[in-house]
């Protein structure tokens, strides 16, 4: 995008404040419910919020200031509006109609940025003057390929390209941007990539060039065709230095710069510290400005070497980043200091650069052997230590600096830097449900700074920046000191200033006006004998009187009531009245036009009250020389109250900002023993290490010698800007064991430490809050009524959850014992048998005192066993069949327990195998192996028992009929079987052939009526008919004859090119003669057609080709070929197959039948010519016609006015007859002065633009008798209106695109056209 190169002043440094004491000791304590709900409202969960869902991962987003947001994921680039909720264009990148990846990319592990296909997405030349917005794409295909397309739309093609610009490897990094420079003010992209990569697995993906091998940054410009660089244009790394990951690029003070940081693609980590590089902001050659390292290690043993993400507030000079330590594979060194929010001025960047060759080539440098670079420190205010920050995005607002961080765990947070850049504890203002990472990149929204686009994994949404709905007060709204909310007088809520109904008008209070501004209504006694009721801060603009009113709500009596002009603030006095000490609570309202505020005041607890400025803040009197707190109604010394009100000022609540990082920290012990005077205490572990969002009532510790403490104390460090929670033991259960009550608390891990008496902090290690847990999948959903099955419940965060319940609305809660992980439990299924045998119960998971429902579970009947057998094989293994019923059950081999009982009540163990559900019955296989009498075993086994979890059933062994019996009884059923199935077999062909028969006459009937009905329907005047509808156009013979015997024309008529009738007898050599004598021989012919007919091979298209060949070699002996078709009818009728008559001849699947359709052409020929030729013709124009006289489905061809039922056109719009004046264009294919160049052609305005052009083509011919002489392709319509012209097309740019992406054609009525207008035909 353009930027603009305005440089902001930079701010002298803030003293840092003085560390506060940490936040008090909280007592433990149950937490209820209440804990739960206010967790769950505090941070925005997105129902409402817009959501766009891509089939990819997002590779890159942006925004741009006119067109839209870009979405890159896959393969594909999708503008959307800015709602999300439209999908403007898309451009398939690699294949069209697919947005696949063309390699499956596994994600990095974190806190890598991810890997993609999609490189660089840059709006740019977007100002008032720029002829054109444009967007510059990269991606990795074609070696690394950019383009530039129009904003507009992005279907249009490329207007420029090249190759090898960006890196061509998806794992690779690519930063860019564009900026204006030279003289001649030409747009240059500045782009820093990873072009080689070192493993030999992914090198092989794409060669560059060998001048792009070693080039870590280049010059480009991109108003030339290929995007070319000179060759001053490259910055190139220095041999040896290994690749560098290069995570942005932005424009400051004049130059470009791209942070990085040395990166190992083989190992995964950081070799070195990340460094900012800065070139000059020219055009064609690049001049290297120096490079320079960032220090943002602070807090972290290891330091923080990985850059995630990266942000400029120019408005500042501040450069904003994410850093993070390693975490390893699976995350296991991750802890509460991983991830690192710096910030760091670009002045102190720009200034300790140095030109050293330390990660770039240089020809002149005066730098020492060994001299290493400097590392910038960061802004140690703004430094905001976090477990899993991913991404961060800066702006100023209202003077006030404000940070939009993402995190790992789906989080949206918000910190708001105070007047020296001291960070806060940040907000969460937004959660995703799925715990998606958030992506590196943040993006706002370019015309409303309420919005923000945050995007992670498949999804973009759309995120107001702050929750000011959440604050109910005024005082409330204000203190938060966040600049996006303000106070709205007339909605009277907290909002921001775009929802405030007309904000200019002093309608809307922002941070600026601070909380004093807030309207409050105070009640104090102003003399002797009255209190005054009045009201002080800001007010909406005011057009009627105010009215103010203090009211007894017990009694429903009025104390006081006043009026003023609205200029004028409202008060209201109350005199002293010894009858109003019984009033102890008071409603007090003023009201101007329709706003209003009220407030309460409560005079119970006023003499219990021993401090004047709570006294008076109440609302209650205070007595100076008594010094006392009375009733505002009564009376005490007068000469108290004017000194009084002077001296003793209302307490008012205090906002204090929140801690900065480092301040109230508690002396730590790095080892977990901890020494208080002679006493040694021992910390050794706590469980458990993960907790939910609500806190943990039971967290134990354990160690040695906590009975010897007085005073012990658990201290809660999370994000350093965040005050610490300080907890007391909850009870001390012995010597070694401890227990402790947390709190509840947003997601993020914390640091751990125990405090004795006083002493140094011990370190526990760290604590994991995480979200509550969810359920997917709950698998099997349906048990038995016994109990006892294995179920399992995936989702995630099950390590939190206290207890697994079973719920049902007549037994209750049931607790069941479970065994969870983070991803799944298993339980087994409690026993309901004292219930119906079919309901349903609900599956509930306890977290504290909440109740997360996670699915439903059916209960069915026992399963129901029919019987088994037992069967040897060989004799050392033995097979177990178990049928049973079907049902809806799936048993696992963990829920099943089978044993066989032999002999004298000898028991064997079966192994499962399987189960096998067939259409009657399900068998269970089971096998007993490593047995050595088998056969014995086999005719002594009585019974097997099945244990299905808490059922258990004995199985009986099925009686089998003994073989003499079952060989006897066999034969006899097989010959019963064999003649009552000829009997039915043959009264059912019978019965068949009789069906078939009346199914036919009926269809007949039916056609027929259907005929009638349509020619009546179709009837038309004779009027209605073009007299003059051209000559007919009659084929001679030889295409007569070749149309009819080879429909698919182009196969074989070009061989005949002689005329049929008069070949010459002399132009034969001897093999045809032979053939021709073999054709006239009967009894050969015959024998040949039935021959070929019996090959497989010889398919029904191939029968047809045969029989069209043999009619033209026999249509000079018709005699003959009769004497042949009758031969062969006589076959084809004596063929099984052709039992019906009326079947037969119905389709040409035979030689006979496709000769037989040849015969009847040839014979018919001079009969069509001569007489029903000309009428025929007549009526298939006059039906065209009638058909052209109503819509015509331009894609499926289906009309309103047809014959044939399939192809009826059901769903007909409204139409209308349009009478055009068409002009044709004088061609020289047509140049005759007797053709008619004006023409008055109907048509319909749901006609395409191509449908129009037919009917205009065969008005011409109907009106000329002869064609246009040019194909409809070749020609163009012309709407012509006064002297403009616009010509239409079928598809432009007004065409209408539909939900789906469908582009509708265009019609004449999409053009307006009306009766009368004129079109120009031109060619094109």
């Amino acid at each position: 995008m353009e930027v603009s190169g305005r440089k902001a002043p930079p701010r002298p440094p803030r003293p840092p404040r003085a560390p506060r004491a940490p936040r008090p000791p909280r007592p433990a304590a149950p937490l209820p419910l209440l804990a739960y709900l206010l967790a769950l409202a505090a941070p925005s969960r997105g129902a409402d919020e817009p959501v766009w869902r891509s089939e990819q991962a997002i590779g890159a987003i942006a925004a741009s200031l006119a067109d839209g947001v870009f979405v890159a994921s896959g393969s594909c680039l999708d503008q959307l509006d800015y709602s999300l909720e439209h999908r403007l264009s898309r451009l398939y990148r690699d294949q069209a109609g697919n947005c696949t990846e063309p390699v499956s990319l596994a994600p990095p592990a974190r806190p890598r940025p991810g890997s993609s296909f999609s490189k660089l997405l840059l709006p740019y030349s977007e100002g008032a003057a720029d002829p054109q917005r444009l967007l510059l794409t990269g991606w990795t295909f074609d070696r690394g390929a950019c383009e530039v397309r129009l904003l507009g739309n992005l279907s249009h093609g490329s207007l420029r390209n090249g190759t090898e610009v960006v890196s061509c490897h998806p794992q690779g990094s690519t930063a860019g941007v564009v900026y204006r420079a030279g003289e001649r003010n030409r747009w240059y992209l500045a782009v820093a990539a990873t072009y080689v990569l070192p493993e030999p697995e992914t090198a092989s993906r794409c060669n560059p060039a060998a001048s792009d091998r070693d080039t870590a940054i280049a010059l480009k410009d991109t108003e030339g065709r290929s995007l070319a660089t000179e060759e001053l244009g490259r910055l190139k790394l220095r041999g040896g230095a290994g690749s560098l990951h290069f995570v942005d690029a932005f424009l400051w003070n004049g130059s470009v710069y791209f942070p990085y940081y040395p990166y190992n693609y083989t190992s995964g980590a950081a070799t070195g510290w990340p460094s900012m590089v800065r070139i000059a902001q020219s055009a064609k050659v690049l001049q290297f400005q120096g490079q320079a390292a960032l220090d943002c290690g602070h807090g972290h043993p290891d330091g923080r070497r990985l850059l995630l993400s990266s942000s400029l507030v120019e408005a500042l000079g501040v450069w904003a980043g994410v850093f993070s330590a390693a975490t390893g594979e699976g995350q296991e060194r991750r802890s509460p200091a991983t991830t690192a929010l710096c910030l760091f001025r670009m002045s102190e960047i720009q200034e300790r650069a140095k030109s050293c060759p330390w990660d770039f080539q240089m020809a002149e440098h005066n730098c020492k052997d060994g001299e290493q670079p400097e590392r910038v420190p960061p802004i140690a205010s703004s430094t905001l230590i976090h477990s899993d920050l991913t991404s961060v995005y800066g702006t100023v607002v209202m003077n006030r600096t404000v940070l939009f961080l993402g995190t790992g765990d789906g989080q949206l947070l918000k910190v708001i830097l105070g007047e020296n850049l001291t960070s806060n504890c940040p907000e969460v203002i937004y959660e995703i449900k799925e715990e998606t990472p958030i992506f590196y990149k943040l993006v706002p929204h370019p015309k409303k700074n309420i919005y923000i686009y945050l995007t992670a994994g498949k999804e973009v949404r759309r995120i107001r920046v702050a929750n000011c709905s959440k604050h109910q007060s005024c005082m409330e709204c204000l203190k938060v000191a966040d600049p996006h909310c303000g106070w709205c007088h007339s909605l009277q809520r907290c909002t921001f200033k775009e929802d405030c109904v007309n904000p200019e008008y002093e309608n809307w209070l922002d941070i600026s006006s601070g909380a004093k501004k807030c309207p409050q209504i105070n009640l104090f006694r102003s003399s002797k004998d009255k209190t005054t009721v009045t009201v002080v801060g800001s007010f909406p603009p005011r057009r009627s009187d105010w009215e103010c009113v203090v009211k007894n709500p017990d009694t429903g009596r009025q104390l006081c009531k006043g009026r003023s002009p609205p200029d004028k603030i409202c008060t209201c006095s109350i005199p002293t009245r010894a009858t109003y000490k019984d009033v102890l609570v008071v409603n007090v309202t003023f009201s101007v036009d329709s706003w209003h505020l009220s407030k309460r005041f409560n005079f119970t607890n006023c003499s219990s009250l021993r401090e004047c400025p709570v006294c008076i803040g109440t609302g209650c009197a205070w007595c100076k020389s008594e010094r006392k707190c009375i009733h505002p109604f009564t009376a005490c010394d007068p000469s108290d109250y004017k000194r009084n009100q002077e001296h003793c000022q209302v307490a008012v609540e205090k906002w204090v900002p929140s801690k900065t990082a480092g301040e109230g920290r508690f002396p730590e012990s790095k080892s977990n023993r901890t020494t208080q005077g002679l006493q040694v205490f021992y910390i050794k572990s706590i469980e458990p290490r993960k907790i939910s969002t609500l806190g943990k009532s039971n967290v134990i510790v354990t160690g040695a010698n906590f009975t010897r403490a007085s005073n012990i104390t658990m201290i809660l460090k999370g994000t350093s800007t965040c005050d610490k929670d300080v907890i007391q033991v909850s009870h001390v259960l012995n010597d070694t064991h401890m227990k402790f009550s947390l709190p509840s608390s947003r997601k993020e891990m914390k640091d751990v430490c125990i405090q004795f008496d006083g002493g140094d902090c011990t370190s526990v290690g760290p604590l994991s809050y995480i979200a509550l847990p969810r359920c997917s999948l709950i698998y099997p959903a349906t048990t038995w009524i016994s109990g006892g099955q294995n179920i399992t419940i995936i989702g995630r965060n099950f390590d939190v959850i206290d207890n697994l319940i079973i719920s049902h609305e007549l037994k209750g809660n049931i607790n069941v014992s479970e065994y969870c992980m983070a991803t799944s439990c298993r339980f087994l299924a409690p026993s309901l048998k004292s219930l119906k045998a079919r309901t349903n119960v609900t599956v509930k998971l306890r977290v504290q005192e909440t109740y997360l429902e996670c699915g439903s579970l059916q209960y069915l009947e026992d399963p129901r066993f029919t019987g088994c057998r037992v069967e040897p094989e060989g004799d050392t293994e033995l097979e177990v069949k178990i049928q049973k019923e079907n049902d809806e059950f799936n048993i696992s081999k963990t829920d099943i327990e089978i044993t066989l009982f032999h002999g004298e009540n000898e028991q064997l163990n079966c192994s499962f195998e399987n189960i096998t559900r067939n259409q009657d019955l399900t068998i269970i296989l089971c096998k007993i192996k490593g047995i050595t009498n088998a056969n014995s075993i086999d005719t002594s086994s009585k019974k097997v028992r099945v244990k299905l979890g808490n059922l258990e059933l004995y199985v009986e062994q099925e009686t089998v009929p003994t073989t003499w019996y079952f060989l006897i009884v066999l034969p006899v059923l097989l010959v019963i079987v064999i003649f009552a199935a000829v009997g039915v077999t043959r009264h059912k062909s019978k019965e068949l052939s009789r069906k078939q028969s009346q199914q036919l006459e009926l269809l007949e009937s039916e056609l027929r009526k259907e005929i009638r009905d349509g020619f009546a329907e179709l009837q038309m005047d004779k009027l209605d008919v073009v007299d003059s509808f051209g000559t007919v156009p009659f084929l001679d013979y030889k295409h007569f004859a070749l149309r009819t015997f080879f429909p698919e024309s182009g196969g074989f008529t070009h061989i005949f090119t002689e005329d049929m009738h008069n070949r010459d007898a002399t132009d034969k050599n001897e093999s045809l003669t032979a053939l021709d004598a073999l054709i006239c021989n009967k009894s050969f012919l015959v024998t040949v057609i039935h021959t070929l007919e019996k090959q497989k091979n010889f398919s029904v298209k191939d029968r047809c080709l045969f029989a069209s060949f043999l009619t033209i070699a026999l249509q000079t002996k018709l005699v003959y070929l009769t004497s042949i078709l009758e031969v062969l009818t006589r076959d084809l009728m004596e063929q099984s197959s052709n039992m019906q008559p009326k079947l037969m001849l119905r389709r040409t699947e035979s030689v006979v039948e496709k000769l037989l359709t040849n015969w009847m052409s040839v014979c018919l020929s001079g009969f069509l010519r001569e007489t029903v030729g000309e009428p025929f013709y007549l009526l298939v124009t006059t039906l065209n016609q009638k058909i052209n006289k109503g819509p015509v489905d331009v894609i499926t061809c289906k009309a309103l006015y047809t014959l044939n039922e399939d192809w009826l056109l059901w769903q007909v719009p409204e139409f209308n007859t349009v009478a055009l004046n068409v002009v044709f264009e004088r061609i020289p294919e047509n140049e005759s002065a007797d053709v008619c160049r004006n023409i008055s052609v109907n048509v319909l305005d749901c006609d395409t633009i191509g449908q129009a052009k037919e009917k205009i083509f065969q008005a011409f011919l109907s009106k000329n008798g002869s064609p246009y002489g040019l194909q409809l392709n070749e020609i163009g319509l012309e709407l012509q209106v006064g002297t403009r012209q616009k010509e239409l097309l079928d598809i432009d740019s007004s065409s209408v695109i539909l939900e789906d992406g469908i582009t509708k054609l265009n019609t004449i009525g999409h053009y307006e056209i009306s009766n009368g207008s004129t079109i120009k035909v031109f060619r094109r």
